[in-house]
């Protein structure tokens, strides 16, 4: 159709900005997972109503069109392309777009119509000028989060995100689930070596898909095929899910410690030549069986990119919200959770924006052993939008930081309790009032459960806390 070429411009806009998150996000170690697409949704959102110079940062840094009708109507399109995946009934793929407005607030009609028109979002009004009605309105955002997820995704918003001067929070949700299109059997999975570096490795369960061939070195006829691919560098290997509309992409480099180098390469350009040189083979496949969960702040990390007007009170210019200048992107937080196993694969990710107002507060069998650190994306095959990205370091570590605990906050006497499992041990309480600086908590306290402090109602400033390995 005629909008076909247009939302592939939009496609190869939002896949600039995935890589471009992507290589801001892994100067950390480890792990890394999260949604591009549902970053990229959130803040299409909160674009409708961007002018001046923040509107153009914006277009710059995500990849979005200047013309921000005609984007949002393409961004409405992809969205629809996206839904029709569900009809063959053989993955689930769940989008949902919400935001939540402050009662009595002058927002512009046309900003309002173009969320629930193209993004196809739910509006609701809520107060958010009273510290109580913040609590409330924190847990129900975190509520709609973690059901339009399937309880994945839990807490996006900590206490504190929302204040008094909180006008607008935008929220979008994704949940894929998806089966292979030839499993693996559980019975082929073994605990084998995953090499951390050239030095080091971890036991893990290795997956096994293996390509059977007869006495003459030829796989039968019968025998699935995947597409795949590979260098002197690295191998590419796609793994469909149900009826090939969406898949899982894997770029393995070829040595072990050679991670660092393919992420400093990783471009849309590699992308789009890996999948044009891709042809069926047949693969004796090895992949990890892994969880993964990541959270991010992304304030800092988008402002350093290109965009800090957004972020900034008095600069910022979301004029096409309510015909002022008075607004500005606060806090940007992002989660994803992902699991591959024998059957397929789970993922869930959610972005909540909050915005306030300024103020003070081949044919022959190749094989694919995926035993040390790779990359991996979820891509819609109709598109090429990428739902997913990731690299996996270590499956040992990931599995462990999918049940890590959560700290609970009840009230006391003189203030707020923050607590958590004595038994645990290796980890610090740490506090930020940014997400940036963090520092390890004082006054840590233990009863016979829990390990705990006391916030008094005298520290009025917003504070961050977290649990991290000492």
């Amino acid at each position: 159709m005629a909008g076909t070429a247009q939302v592939q411009s939009l496609v190869a806009g939002n896949t600039t900005f995935a890589l471009n998150l992507y290589s801001e996000l892994a100067t950390n170690s480890g792990d890394l997972f999260f949604s591009p697409y549902s970053i990229s949704t959130c803040l299409a959102m909160l674009y409708a109503g961007a002018s001046g110079n923040t509107q153009q940062q914006m277009s710059q840094v995500l990849g979005f069109g200047a013309n921000q009708q005609q984007f949002a109507t393409l961004f409405g399109q992809l969205q629809a392309e996206l839904a029709t995946d569900q009809q063959a009934n053989a993955i689930a793929l769940d989008i949902a777009n919400a935001l939540w407005t402050q009662e009595g607030f002058p927002f512009l009609p046309a900003f309002l119509e173009t969320a629930t028109n193209q993004y196809q979002a739910s509006v609701n009004q809520t107060d958010f000028t009273t510290p109580a009605d913040d609590v409330a309105a924190t847990q129900t955002i975190n509520d709609w989060v973690a059901q339009q997820t399937q309880n994945k995704i839990q807490n996006i918003l900590p206490p504190g995100s929302i204040n008094p001067l909180t006008r607008l929070v935008l929220a979008n949700a994704i949940y894929f689930q998806g089966s292979w299109t030839w499993s693996f059997e559980a019975t082929n999975t073994s605990t084998q070596p995953f090499y951390l570096s050239s030095g080091a490795y971890v036991e893990a369960p290795l997956m096994h898909q293996p390509s059977p061939t007869n006495q003459f070195g030829v796989s039968p006829a019968d025998t699935p095929m995947f597409n795949y691919m590979e260098t002197n560098d690295f191998q590419a290997l796609e793994l469909p899910y149900a009826s090939n509309q969406v898949s899982m992409l894997l770029l393995l480099p070829s040595q072990v410690d050679g991670l660092g180098q393919m992420e400093q390469e990783l471009s849309p350009a590699l992308l789009s030549n890996v999948l044009a040189q891709m042809t069926l083979a047949h693969v004796d496949i090895f992949l990890p069986r892994f969880t993964l969960e990541s959270s991010f702040e992304l304030s800092n990390t988008l402002a350093a990119m290109g965009m800090p007007d957004a972020f900034m009170p008095g600069v910022a210019d979301f004029s096409g919200i309510d015909g002022q200048t008075d607004l500005s992107l606060t806090h940007v937080f992002h989660k994803a959770w992902g699991e591959v196993n024998e059957q397929g694969t789970k993922a869930a990710g959610a972005t909540v924006g909050t915005v306030g107002t300024s103020g003070v507060m081949r044919s022959s069998v190749f094989v694919f052993r995926a035993d040390h650190p790779f990359l991996f994306f979820i891509r819609d095959t109709q598109t090429g939008s990428l739902l997913f990205l990731g690299r996996l370091a270590n499956p040992t570590s990931s599995a462990g930081s999918a049940l890590a605990p959560a700290l609970t906050i009840t009230p006391s006497a003189n203030g707020l309790k923050i607590s958590w499992p004595a038994a645990l041990t290796g980890l610090t309480l740490q506090q930020s009032p940014d997400f940036t600086n963090w520092t390890a908590s004082a006054g840590v306290s233990q009863d016979a459960t829990n390990s705990f402090i006391t916030i008094t109602a005298s520290q009025s400033r917003s504070l961050f806390f977290r649990l991290s390995p000492q």
